[in-house]
């Protein structure tokens, strides 16, 4: 079995007004104050900065199997909430923020620079994603990868969608995340490389072009991973469940390991158009689960649920002899009848009871159960005990 590892950044927000927090400094400064073994300790590298200061990114190890990884980022979680509330914040699994705030660019060379190249975009950018690494023998095997993985990566932005709103409006998206993001310059799917080769030539055609600082930019929604050998797709939303997070990644093991058999198998990629890929990205990010994605076999709208189905029959074979395919089939039917990270925003804002002139129209009480949910993975927290501000709207 591959290992696999992810990253998952998630938002520093006042749990009182659910405004995000320009603390991810302050955070990493509790951190390497109150470690036993100093700023090189494992727990201490789990933690790092990102490009706003208004979130964290936490980070695991390489792990074997479902239960490890979930419970490195549970532990990964809890470890960024413990800093958090030294500074009277909390963490929260939220893509975007639901409500409108000035974002800061984390003090650093590189990211200034991003900053005064990229002007707007970077300014109104504050995405919380979720990357998951997985382990490659060599570069030529993670092409083969990336060339047979490419038109299946929507039906994950679908799964994981976590962002229907934006700067306090409601997007009408389930993952306005894909939106935004997908404004910067070698964001989303990539053509078909077909060799390390192309594919190191690509890289270097983009970085002559002088729009990109340097190789940290090549943001295609799947890419070989600079300092590690592995293949990280970058597609997905941060999830609100720390369940749906491991199950993704799950998928995506199954997903590097079956292109590879393909590989080896001498089984072609199929030759889908990278705009067709867009068109499927797209509408899984304004549909998620609520309606109809395309199928990755035909590019034809079909139910969604009846995609993702296809897509763990696909990878059955691997799934079944990692012991995996009844924990995924469970995961999967667990998204499908409780809902997507969007879909339980939605909800807490409606079960809030407020109108638009209080609250930011329910925002506030949607960070609140984000920030319960993010910690302990359950949908409906006990009235007892919801935070005050969740107690407070419910009472109106």
């Amino acid at each position: 079995m591959r290992t696999f590892g992810v990253e998952e950044e998630l938002l520093i927000v006042n749990p009182d007004t659910g405004e995000p927090l320009a603390l991810a400094d302050a955070l990493l400064a509790v951190r390497t104050a109150t470690s036993d073994d100093g700023p090189e300790s494992d727990g201490d590298r789990g933690l790092t900065a990102e490009l706003k200061l208004e979130q964290i990114e936490i980070q695991t190890l390489p792990c074997r199997d479902y239960t490890e990884l979930l419970q490195q980022i549970r532990d990964g979680r809890a470890l960024a909430d413990q800093a958090a509330r030294q500074h009277g914040a909390r963490v929260a699994a939220l893509a975007t923020s639901p409500l409108a705030s000035t974002t800061h660019i984390t003090p650093d060379p590189r990211y200034a620079a991003i900053k005064e190249r990229f002007g707007l975009t970077l300014h109104e950018l504050l995405t919380c994603g979720f990357h998951v690494h997985t382990f490659i023998q060599s570069p030529e095997e993670g092409v083969a990868v990336l060339d047979r993985i490419r038109d299946k990566l929507a039906i994950l932005v679908a799964l994981s969608a976590n962002s229907p709103f934006w700067n306090g409006v409601e997007t009408g998206f389930e993952s306005y995340r894909t939106q935004a993001w997908n404004r910067l310059p070698t964001s989303g799917p990539s053509a078909i490389f077909g060799t390390l080769p192309v594919y190191r030539r690509t890289v270097a055609r983009l970085l002559e072009t002088g729009v990109l600082l340097d190789e940290g930019m090549i943001y295609f929604d799947a890419r070989l991973a600079r300092n590690h050998p592995t293949v990280e797709v970058r597609v997905a939303d941060v999830c609100l469940r720390a369940e749906d997070a491991a199950l993704i990644a799950v998928l995506v093991r199954a997903l590097v390991e079956t292109a590879s058999r393909e590989w080896r198998d001498d089984v072609d990629p199929l030759p889908v158009p990278t705009v067709l890929l867009r068109t499927a990205s797209w509408q899984a990010s304004n549909r998620g689960l609520r309606g109809e994605l395309l199928h990755f076999g035909t590019f034809t709208p079909a139910p969604a649920a009846d995609v993702v189905n296809a897509l763990v029959d696909y990878l059955e074979p691997v799934l079944r002899e990692q012991g995996e395919l009844e924990q995924v089939r469970a995961g999967v039917t667990r998204i499908l009848s409780h809902g997507t990270g969007a879909e339980q925003q939605r909800r807490a804002r409606e079960e809030a009871g407020v109108d638009a002139a209080f609250d930011g129209g329910g925002l506030a009480a949607v960070v609140a159960h984000a920030v319960e949910v993010t910690m302990h993975g359950v949908e409906a927290i006990p009235t007892a005990a919801q935070p005050p501000v969740l107690q407070r709207v419910r009472r109106l």
